[in-house]
Parts: structure tokens; sequence; C-alpha cells
């Protein structure tokens, strides 16, 4: 019995813990290792400086400045966004490029080329679709304003629309209705939406002339004492806006009117209106006796 009793102490006091031996196995430490913290630290921070770094990657401006010591004032500012560009289809990005070079040529600083002071405003003075278009531009890829105006010209006036523009200039003729004045102005309303069009002064002239009724065309030549074409490019254009310059009744094609109550014989080159003309009396004149013969039997 004592035997049994004792081995099963045994047992027990083996494979139960003392109450001080479970207390050490606490407070026992894993050994310290420096140089260990100091290699997982310093991996650390290099994957956070990576992550900090990754973002800054692609966000660079797509227009490169070479300009040191200039301040854009608010004033400058607030001229360039007083007219900016959307994108729009109704808008014309030749207008706005003629606007904006007209607004910067007049700023003079010194030792900064005035090229560079219309790339660092150009971004004010669009927005909407015409911002995000720059934007997706990649970085550093406009060095110049020539390289900025191409693109943003070919972005905003695709090569279609050139090509539909060049072929009303070349078709361009006067129209039943229009004035020489007028026809002037509609031919030079199509040279300014497509100043790239690549027509010579002497091709704009000649297309322009033979655009026009004959009589424009004697009216031209007589103001040049002959035929206009054998001038110069600049005599003809002279000659040509002078005679727009006189805006009159006279200038307009006459168009002839038939009268209801003319008789027959009065439109002789036109035997059908006066057909019909005459049938409309003989109708109106029916209708008014009718009605005298209702209100006779009223």
């Amino acid at each position: 019995m004592r035997t049994r009793s004792s081995s099963n102490l045994i047992v027990e006091s083996s494979t139960t813990p003392k109450r001080h031996n479970r207390r050490r196995s606490k407070q026992r430490a894993e050994p310290f290792s420096l140089e260990e913290t100091s290699v997982v630290t310093m991996a650390d921070q290099r994957t956070m400086a990576e992550l900090l770094q990754a973002p800054t990657e692609g966000y660079g401006d797509a227009i490169v400045i070479l300009a040191e010591n200039f301040e854009l004032k608010h004033g400058l500012l607030n001229l360039v966004t007083s007219k900016q560009f959307y994108g729009f289809e109704k808008e014309d990005p030749h207008a706005h490029i003629r606007w904006f070079n007209k607004i910067t040529s007049t700023i003079k600083y010194k030792d900064v080329p005035n090229s560079s002071i219309k790339l660092m405003l150009f971004p004010f003075s669009i927005e909407g679709a015409a911002r995000i278009w720059l934007e997706k531009e990649p970085p550093r890829s406009i060095l110049t304003w020539e390289d900025l105006v191409s693109k943003f010209i070919n972005q905003f006036f695709p090569p279609s629309k050139t090509t539909n523009l060049r072929n009303e200039i070349t078709n361009f003729q006067q129209r039943f209705d229009e004035s020489f004045c007028e026809a002037w102005d509609r031919f030079k309303d199509l040279l300014r939406a497509c100043p790239h069009h690549g027509f010579t002064e002497l091709h704009q002239l000649d297309t322009f002339y033979n655009a026009l009724t004959p009589t424009d065309q004697d009216s031209l030549n007589a103001a040049a004492g002959g035929n206009l074409l054998t001038k110069t490019p600049r005599d003809a254009l002279a000659i040509i806006e002078n005679k727009s310059k006189v805006r009159n009744s006279q200038n307009k094609p006459v168009v002839t009117k038939v009268s209801m109550n003319a008789p027959s014989s009065s439109t002789p080159h036109f035997p059908e209106i006066s057909a019909l003309a005459d049938a409309v009396k003989v109708t109106l004149l029916q209708k008014s006796s009718l009605s005298a013969s209702v209100k006779a039997v009223e």
C-alpha cells in the first residue's frame, strides 16, 4: 500500500510543478540582442521611406519653366482668369490663344523671357475639361510655348475640323441674298476660325473674287482700274476693304417682286408666275361674289 502511494506521489510531483517553480518560469525573459533590434528598425525605416516616396512619382508638371527670380503677382492671375477656356464644343481655341497672346505681350520682366511668362500663366487661363487635359499630359513633355500651343490646338481643334473649314474656304460662294460686305465678313470669319489653313494671301483673294457675282466683280475691277487680281495682295485687299465699307441698299442683290394687282403683261419673262397670279385673282373674285350672294339671300 505504501509503495503504491509513494509511487503515486512521485508521479504527481513529477507532473505537477511546484508553485515557486511556476512563478520562476513566468519571470524568465528571452535573451536581449541589440544587433537584432537595430536590424529590424533599419528595415522598417527603409520600408517607411519607400512608402512615403512612392506617391510623389508621376505628379510632375507637364510644363517645364526655365525661369528664376520671378513671382506671379495677384493682378496677373486675376487678368488671365477673367476669361478662361473650358473646352466646350462652341469655344474657339484659336481665339483663346489670340486673347492670351495679347494679354501677355504687355508683361515685361527683366531677364525673364516672355515665353516663360506665358508658360507660367497659361494653366491659370483654362478650367474644366481643358485643365483635365493639361493634367493628363506626361510630366516635362512641354518645353516651349510652341509645344503648348500645338498640343492645345490639336486637342480642342482636331484635324477633321480643320479639313471641314478648309473645304468651306475653298468652296466659298456669295449667297443669293448676301451683299458684298456681308460676303466679305463671312469669308474673313472662316479664315479667322482656321488660322492654320495654309492658304496664301493671293490664293485667298483669288478664291473670294471668283466667288462673287459678276456685278461685284465688275465693281472691284472698276475700282482697281483693271483686273483686281493683277494688283499686289496688299493693294487688292485695300480695294476690297474700301468697297466693304460702303454699306447701303445698292450692295444688296435686286430681288424682283410680283405684285398681285399688276397685269400679267408686266411680267413677260415669268409666264408661270403670271398664270399663278391670274389664277389667284380669279379665285378671290369668285370668293367675293359668293360672299355677296350669301348676304343677298340673308
